[in-house]
């Protein structure tokens, strides 16, 4: 007899995520510029903001080649993250999760640790429910595995 089918999250592109992302990094940038010697000032600020650019580029559009793309929990600390070049990683999740209405943060640990951000737009509504259970509480509901095709 074999466990519970994985759950699996298939993430979209947030563009709340991205504006956040790129609005700090502006600030950030915008304040050095003002600190700075006008040369430098110029220079770190658009430094700061071409690192808040690739930031939103693979984080929240989901385009670098290790940018997760999907999220599939098989179990309350296991999980198995798939990237956008398809490559399947699994991973043990860390005990610090954060858990609110707009996002997910789940620790995770593989080759290298990494916290994947997951908010509210970048699944349906139901998904993101369930996802905020499981992070709380290691399960999924009932609905959520009964709505899955075998």
């Amino acid at each position: 007899m074999s466990g519970p089918r994985p759950i699996r999250f298939q993430l979209s592109r947030s563009p709340w995520l991205a504006a956040a992302i790129l609005g700090a990094n502006g600030l950030a940038a915008a304040c050095l510029f003002v600190v700075l010697p006008l040369a430098p000032g110029i220079g770190v600020a658009a430094l700061l903001f071409a690192l808040g650019l690739a930031t939103a580029r693979d984080r929240a559009w989901l385009a670098g080649r290790n940018a997760v793309r999907a999220i599939e929990i098989s179990g309350p600390e296991q999980v198995t993250l798939e990237t956008a070049e398809g490559v399947r990683r699994h991973a043990s999740v860390g005990p610090r999760k954060i858990v609110n209405r707009l996002f997910v943060s789940i620790p995770v640990r593989t080759s290298m640790r990494r916290t994947i951000l997951v908010t509210a737009d970048m699944l349906g509504g139901g998904e993101f429910r369930a996802l905020r259970m499981w992070a709380l509480w290691g399960q999924v509901p009932g609905a959520m595995r009964l709505a899955r095709p075998a």
